[in-house]
């Protein structure tokens, strides 16, 4: 047996730098340059995608501890600091992309640029830093499923450093962190290529499906998970989020296909004029 995988990549003057943070800018970095090149593809600049990150990333950050906090309140009533230290984990997904769309929309309203191109250009980059951001999971031990056998993960053909590292407390786990970056790098490959079908999709529709597609995955995977966010102590809180989303992103997708005023998303435009309505 190989020996567990450690959550820490190096040390930097004595301070621990996880594999959880070097993940994660990893996917990030990757997201701002697929978006830069898209965005010059569709008549945009490059320098959008990065003067919004300066806006947009930091909202992210505070989203997912906020939403994160706000359901696992009863740890933080006693020592109310903790609520900034977030070496110990702690960030959601959803909270995330919720603080992010709320940094975008203002972003492109105060530029001047539509908000529905620039979610269709964002949306294939952000689900695959989300397929590598789970791998930050892996490393730190964390977002697994229910217990299960040595047998079932060899059965699935997973290499032995999956396989050890998801012996955890003595116990095998399922690998839902897994389930989830493969979901996610489908969705990705998916997007792109319906992204690219000449007059295909609608104006906002490649964020739509992102919203779809991610949704369901995650609506299921999230039903194997050992550390979901409770409401009420009953209810998923991500389940009940991806339904929500889910049914709620058919609609739009439904009402905004029969509108004809609505263009094709088109990526070979050579110039997209700013409107002063989104």
């Amino acid at each position: 047996m190989l020996a567990q995988v450690s959550p820490i990549a190096f040390r930097l003057f004595g301070i621990s730098v996880y594999w959880y943070a070097v993940i994660i800018v990893s996917g990030i970095i990757l997201a701002v340059w697929l978006s830069s090149r898209e965005a010059v593809r569709v008549g945009l600049k490059s320098d959008d995608v990065i003067d919004f990150m300066i806006w947009g990333l930091p909202s992210a950050i505070i989203g997912a501890r906020l939403y994160y906090v706000a359901f696992e309140w009863q740890d933080y009533i006693e020592n109310p600091i903790d609520i900034f230290l977030t070496r110990n984990g702690g960030l959601a997904i959803y909270g995330g992309l919720i603080g992010g769309g709320i940094a975008l929309l203002l972003f492109t309203r105060h530029h001047f640029i539509s908000t529905w191109t620039f979610l269709d250009i964002a949306a294939p980059s952000v689900i695959l830093a989300q397929a590598i951001g789970r791998w930050g999971n892996f490393m730190n031990h964390e977002a697994y499923g229910p217990d299960t056998t040595r047998n079932f993960l060899e059965s699935l053909h997973l290499p032995n450093f999956i396989i050890d590292n998801m012996e955890i407390d003595g116990i095998f786990r399922q690998p839902t962190f897994l389930y989830e970056s493969a979901w996610n790098v489908l969705g990705f490959i998916v997007l792109v290529l319906l992204r690219r079908k000449e007059n295909f999709l609608k104006e906002g529709e490649v964020f739509l499906l992102y919203i779809i597609w991610y949704s369901f995955g995650r609506f299921f995977i999230e039903g194997l998970r050992t550390d979901s966010l409770y409401i009420f102590g009953l209810l998923r809180v991500s389940q009940l989020l991806s339904l929500v989303l889910f049914f709620g992103a058919i609609v739009v997708l439904f009402i905004r296909r029969k509108n004809p005023k609505i263009a094709f998303y088109n990526r070979n435009q050579k110039r997209v004029e700013r409107n002063k309505t989104t």
